[in-house]
Parts: structure tokens; sequence; C-alpha cells
């Protein structure tokens, strides 16, 4: 779990991103602020992982407040005015998220920290990600689903489905089918259709470009037919 606080004096702009925190399931929300002061009164004995900060804010910007924080949080900017980009960017901040800001576009910037932090923590404890499971938030829990019992996984709006083989019923997550693609490994998983992934170890049959899991059948669009058919031929005999 990334802990990350958010801070904006506009409130629905700190309710939007609070909202985006909460619903991101590797992200934990550990604060949120209306002014930056407080919050770094709050850093001075807390651990934060990520924060989002808006710039325009009175006493103290956004720009002031990431230039007198000590380093360790990685930041992520969100403000109305674009000409701020370049100045955030000297900040060695990871991205710029100009309001109104989408969830997927939130998702991205996301998915850039992660990516950063993931690297940096490997670095220090020489731990290196497996290849074998990963954590899913479902139902108030967190639970360790294995690869190699993952059938295939369908992405729904904010929602995925993950299909395994030991469980009659789908695994629901308040998560985004991209995201959970980058956490795949791609050699085992592959992506078929917007909406759809699949193990590739996993199919058994494929019935007139749709691949069948038991009475599911996946269909193969044609964005990503192309390269499905590079796996069959690779495989086929």
């Amino acid at each position: 779990m990334i802990n990350t606080i958010a801070i904006d004096d506009e409130p629905l702009a700190l309710q939007l991103v609070t909202g985006y925190i909460i619903k991101t399931p590797i992200l934990k929300l550990a604060g949120k602020f209306d002014n930056p002061l407080d919050a770094n009164e709050f850093l001075a004995e807390n651990s934060v992982d990520l924060i989002f900060v808006d710039i325009q804010m009175p006493d103290l910007s956004g720009i002031e407040f990431t230039r007198l924080m000590a380093k360790g949080p990685k930041v992520i900017f969100t403000t109305a005015f674009a000409k701020y980009a370049l100045e955030g960017y000297k900040l060695d901040i990871v991205d710029y998220l100009l309001k109104p800001f989408s969830y997927e576009e939130f998702l991205t910037a996301v998915n850039k920290a992660q990516n950063i932090i993931n690297l940096e923590h490997k670095a220090a404890t020489g731990i290196e990600a497996n290849n074998e499971f990963l954590f899913l938030k479902s139902d108030y829990k967190i639970r360790r689903i294995n690869f190699d019992d993952i059938l295939y996984v369908e992405g729904l709006k904010d929602y995925v489905k993950v299909f395994t083989r030991n469980d009659p019923k789908p695994i629901l997550s308040l998560s985004s089918l991209k995201l959970l693609e980058s956490k795949l490994p791609s050699g085992k998983f592959m992506r078929v259709h917007r909406s759809f992934i699949v193990n590739l170890e996993k199919i058994d049959t494929i019935d007139r470009s749709r691949i069948v899991f038991g009475k599911e059948y996946i269909p193969v669009s044609d964005q990503y037919k192309d390269r499905f058919q590079e796996f069959l031929d690779k495989n086929f005999l």
C-alpha cells in the first residue's frame, strides 16, 4: 500500500482527489488537508509515500511547499493552470494533473509513482517483484491471488472481475483493467479485448475467434487479433 495525502484549498477538488485515492486499491489515504501548513505538521510526525498537492493556494503554494519539503515523498501536482508544468518538472515531480482530470488520468499518474517507488524500494532492499502472485483488495479484505489460478479477467468500468479455477464466483475488486494488466506477467497473460485479459496457459479451446472457458466465450477483438494470432502460430502444430 502507498501511503498518500492530498492537499487542496478547494473543497470540491479535495473531495475529488480523496475519492479517487479511496477507490484505488494500492493507495491508502493517510490524510487530507486544505492548506500545506497543516500538511507539513503532519509530515513531521508521519511517513508518507505520495502527495497530491494543488499549486495555487494561500500562504504557501504547492511549488513552494514542494521546495521546502524534505526529500522522500513523491509529488503529483493538481492544478487548473498548465503554465506551471515546467516549474513542476524542474522539481522532479512524478506527474502533473490538469484540472478537471478523469480517474483514468489519475491512475496513469499513480502508475508512474508506483513504478518509481517500487524501483527505489528494490534498490534499497534488494527485493524483486515476484512472478507468482499478487494481492487484491476485495470485500474489505486483501486476498492473495496466484497467477496460475487465474483463468481470465474482465474489466467493468472502475471494477475488475477475476475468474479463477478455484472459486465458483469471480473475485470483484475496485481497480482498472489497465492497472491490473501492469501487474500480470506479460509472458503468461494477454489482453485480447478491451474488456478481457486471458491466461494463455489456461486456454484449452478456441471457437471462431473466441476463447472458451467452460460455458464462457471470450471474444478476440480486431485490435488484439494479430498479437493473439502470433501466439497461436508459435504454438501451432
